[in-house]
């Protein structure tokens, strides 16, 4: 895969494009007249993480809008990683993300890049107590996925999990005015639970994000091919592995829930997300744990009133 991409050469290809880079952003994204940082966040949560955006809806009135300008930040450098065909590009784009983080913790509105979500970020870390740790947790996690493509073990998938999907949660929690350890431990297996499903979800676009989802580990002791992976073949075998990769993020959905009845009341809507990580790994059980069956790919609503009312009564 690539390698050495944070090189002095590949810096000096970043100061080249920089200002470019930052313009094209700035031009293509919205018109500032109609539409507000906040409701773009909202809108690109919206199209790109569906269910995280009916889960946030939940959240209460200005934790609400710091979880939008969180997740649209994670929407954004996820879209890198699906979006570019060199890395270098890729490369680009995340230094952009990385600076402009830090510009917004030295609080200097005059040099936030014209982009909606970057507005939207600098207003949050103005007004909450977030951890810049988490943010540059995002970050890195998105810089591993430019120079590999496969996961060893299970993990490794853990591993990357707690840095992309982890990070956010505890930068909601703070948003919602939480800093609980049971909350974080909460969070911590919510999110390796959350990643390894979207590893699972991820399997049938192999080969278009060029990238083996399921374990090394696991592949080779039921002997399943990187061609099987991208050629989307079902078998038995490949069921096998969606199962052991499934029982991983069940282990800690049940870890998450467990904690959560110690979890301050103000930040357990923060981790509505167990809901449909459990009504996926519902589905999965229920088609033989065929991570390629057509019933996973559709969108299903059952899932959105239960959690509503899991809300509402504050247990979880």
């Amino acid at each position: 895969m690539f390698t050495n991409l944070r090189t002095s050469n590949s810096i000096k290809v970043i100061n080249v494009y920089r200002f470019k880079l930052i313009n094209s952003n700035s031009r293509r994204f919205y018109d500032s007249k109609t539409t507000s940082p906040l409701n773009y966040c909202m809108n690109s949560v919206k199209q790109h993480d569906y269910e995280n955006f009916i889960c946030t809806l939940l959240l209460k009135d200005t934790a609400r809008s710091c979880a939008f300008a969180i997740r649209a930040f994670n929407v954004e450098l996820a879209r890198i990683f699906d979006q570019v065909s060199k890395p270098e590009i890729g490369l680009m784009r995340m230094k952009f993300w990385e600076e402009t983080v830090s510009t917004c913790y030295n609080k200097d509105i005059n040099k936030i890049p014209q982009h909606p979500v970057a507005f939207e970020l600098f207003r949050v870390i103005t007004q909450f107590p977030l951890t810049k740790r988490y943010f540059n947790s995002l970050i890195n996690s998105r810089y591993d996925l430019l120079t590999k493509n496969v996961f060893i073990n299970l993990e490794a998938i853990e591993a990357h999990s707690e840095k992309s999907v982890s990070s956010v949660y505890y930068l909601i929690l703070e948003g919602c005015g939480v800093k609980n350890i049971n909350a974080d431990h909460a969070a911590s297996h919510l999110g390796k639970a959350q990643g390894l499903v979207q590893q699972l979800r991820c399997v049938h676009m192999a080969k278009k994000l060029n990238t083996i989802p399921l374990p090394q580990d696991i592949l080779a002791k039921h002997k399943i091919t990187h061609e099987e992976i991208f050629r989307c073949t079902p078998s038995s075998r490949l069921n096998e592995c969606g199962f052991e990769v499934a029982s991983r993020a069940h282990q800690h959905l049940v870890k998450a829930r467990h904690i959560l009845e110690n979890v301050p009341a103000k930040g357990r809507s923060a981790l509505l997300p167990t809901v449909p990580v459990h009504n996926y790994l519902d589905k999965l059980q229920k088609c033989d744990y065929n991570i390629l069956h057509p019933e996973l790919q559709t969108r299903s609503w059952w899932w959105i009133p239960r959690m509503w009312l899991i809300n509402v009564r504050n247990k979880y």
